[in-house]
């Protein structure tokens, strides 16, 4: 981004499509006390996400693993920045007895990011997520990892948990990225972690922001990008500021408009897209798997 940046426009109220209610299921409540009792934590609390009433209420979160302090700063991430404290040795069994008393049959893990550590914390996610298959066989593991600097050597520690889906997202388009704080270089970089694990056989998912000032050629030519990298799932959701400290959303989305990028992204080959307001990188995961699963089905079949 070069010379002066142009105003950003002003989104107006946020729209009733984006309006959630509080919490007050039941279920809502058992899971944050079990949470809490374990000391664990949960991107969705973390973040901020806007599902975590209808995630909790059904009983299922997404782990966050290393703690909650990023050592990066992104503009547009609620997660807390600063320097984190050594990682748990305990915390992978703690996660898996969590999983085991929420009786879950598909986990989603995550974490901040970690340049602090040698292998950005890579070999946490084995072991969390050897911890999860060993109290609970049969169950399926998606991993939501950092881009680990680029590390080849961190990417193929974290691919040895043999996750069921490896995601990792590309956040927004090319263009965006100094908007966010991140190298330009990173969305290369990204797309590079994506290739690397397809190349390996994964099954790899990514999720994109909107509403950051994008235009539609750009986002489809992140499509188009994903794609290329082997990438198979997306999810897509709307940006919302987390505070008067992050970026500001630019516009906001129809449901209508949502429909249509879905469509756009099925046209460009995805296997399972999601699509929607609030939907975020976990959202429905189990569902995006499944698609994942059909699709490898029927394609066995037609040979």
């Amino acid at each position: 981004m070069t010379g002066s940046t142009p105003p950003r426009p002003q989104p107006g109220p946020k729209p009733a499509w984006l309006r959630v209610r509080l919490p007050a299921d039941e279920a809502y409540f058992s899971v944050s006390a079990l949470l809490e009792q374990r000391g664990l934590h949960t991107i969705c609390r973390s973040a901020r996400c806007p599902n975590i009433g209808e995630c909790w209420a059904k009983k299922t979160a997404t782990f966050l693993i290393l703690g909650d302090v990023c050592t990066r700063a992104c503009a547009f991430c609620a997660v807390g920045k600063g320097r984190p404290k050594p990682p748990a040795p305990d915390e992978p069994e703690r996660v898996a007895d969590a999983a085991a008393l929420l009786g879950l049959k598909y986990a989603v893990v995550t974490s901040v990011t970690r340049d602090d550590l040698p292998d950005g914390g890579a070999s946490h996610f084995v072991a969390t997520a050897a911890a999860l298959r060993r109290r609970l066989p049969g169950i399926r593991v998606e991993l939501l990892i950092p881009d680990f600097n680029g590390d080849p050597s961190a990417l193929e520690t974290a691919l040895a948990a043999r996750p069921d889906i490896l995601n990792h997202n590309l956040e927004t388009t090319e263009t965006l990225y100094p908007l966010l704080r991140r190298p330009a270089a990173g969305y290369r970089r990204s797309l590079e972690v994506l290739r690397r694990a397809s190349g390996r056989g994964f099954a790899v998912k990514s999720g994109l922001m909107v509403g950051l000032g994008e235009t539609m050629d750009d986002l489809f030519r992140a499509f188009r990008d994903l794609r290329e990298a082997g990438c198979l799932l997306l999810t897509i959701g709307q940006y919302l500021q987390p505070s008067a400290a992050h970026v500001p959303v630019a516009r906001y989305y129809t449901p209508g408009e949502f429909d249509g990028l879905k469509e756009r992204a099925l046209a460009e080959g995805f296997a399972g897209v999601e699509s929607g307001p609030l939907v975020r990188s976990s959202y429905h995961a189990h569902s995006l798997q499944d698609a994942f699963a059909r699709r490898l089905k029927d394609a066995s079949c037609a040979h």
